[in-house]
């Protein structure tokens, strides 16, 4: 295996000191993994992790990854593994990449330090550091600076001031909108879906209801945090212990309690790391409606599924909007 000159140039490494190999891990089926072991003039070594694919939807995709990594990393170092970089390579012009911090996995019961924080806490830390307000705005918004995808779905990331808006509009709609244009329309699923976008969302994330209507902090959110996207290991880096870490983002500013609907639609984040995060972040009030709001965000999980993969993901997203427009969607 060769190295491309473009990842020579942005990670400075001597060719001759350095060693492409093949590696798991790729969180999609369209790219392929490396691993690069590099020996510094110090006599150390640097080891990367490199993700390759072909066309516009792998630029777009690394372009995301890169924004998605670099945002959790600039709030939580320790969380996931740092991106030093995407681009097209020189050799096969078609060709992108993504190269970060290799993440040497390792099990849970390697974790001896009890100075390591544990994924709840580091999580909850995520979801308290409020988001940086964008270039050209006044405050911090919802919606991220670049499209990131979430599986093989590019996200609509357009900023928005109100929460309730950006789920409603960037989320729910444009999800539907998406798996029509992939599978076609289903005239129940599409009106289910525009009444919980425009009578339940409001109902339930409205900026004047929300937080005694206080409104709600942006603050940056993995995005598709399922049980897959997370283990423990050492981030080459940090050259410490094992801790609990994340990776293969897709990220935005959003409602930290966002991130919780894919983590309960696929399980693997038991009671016990729940009650730790919600001691460090507490349910957001009404928290007599939390259970249904973390409904309506796993709803969106539910309908990506659908649009990627069609056939089953329906009916578990027709039951979830069946339930909120007859709690939330008030009268037809």
């Amino acid at each position: 295996m060769v190295l491309d000159p473009a990842l020579i140039k942005l990670l400075g490494l001597d060719p001759d000191k350095t060693k492409l190999s093949s590696a798991g891990g790729a969180g999609c089926s369209s790219a392929s993994t490396s691993k690069i072991v590099s020996q510094r003039d110090n006599g150390t070594t640097k080891t990367f992790f490199l993700k390759t694919a072909h066309g516009k939807e792998a630029e777009i995709m690394f372009e995301g990854e890169h924004a998605s990594l670099t945002a959790i990393h600039d709030a939580v170092p320790s969380l996931c593994p740092q991106s030093f970089g995407h681009g097209q390579c020189e050799a096969q012009p078609q060709t992108f990449f993504l190269v970060t911090d290799f993440l040497h996995f390792t099990s849970r019961s390697a974790v001896k330090s009890k100075l390591a924080q544990s994924l709840a806490a580091k999580l909850a830390k995520l979801h308290t550091t409020p988001a940086p307000t964008p270039e050209g705005y006044d405050k911090p918004m919802f919606g991220f600076p670049v499209t990131t995808c979430c599986g093989d779905t590019p996200q609509d990331n357009t900023y928005k001031e109100s929460w309730a808006d950006f789920y409603a509009q960037n989320r729910l709609r444009y999800i539907i909108g998406r798996a029509e244009m992939r599978i076609g329309k289903d005239k129940e699923l599409h009106k289910l879906v525009e009444n919980t976008a425009s009578r339940v969302v409001p109902r339930l994330l409205g900026d004047d209801h929300l937080n005694n209507g206080k409104g709600i902090t942006p603050v940056i959110v993995h995005g598709d945090l399922w049980s897959g996207n997370a283990s423990v290991g050492v981030i080459d880096s940090y050259k410490g212990g094992p801790e609990d870490v994340i990776f293969d983002s897709s990220a935005c500013y959003a409602h930290n309690e966002y991130e919780l609907g894919i983590m309960r639609m696929f399980g693997g984040f038991g009671s016990s790391f729940l009650e730790e995060y919600h001691t460090l972040c507490p349910k957001m009030e009404p928290v007599e409606e939390y259970d249904d709001r973390v409904k309506l965000y796993e709803l969106y999980h539910h309908l990506n599924h659908y649009a990627m993969f069609g056939g089953s993901y329906k009916s578990g997203a027709i039951s979830i909007l069946q339930e909120l427009v007859r709690k939330h969607g008030g009268n037809e």
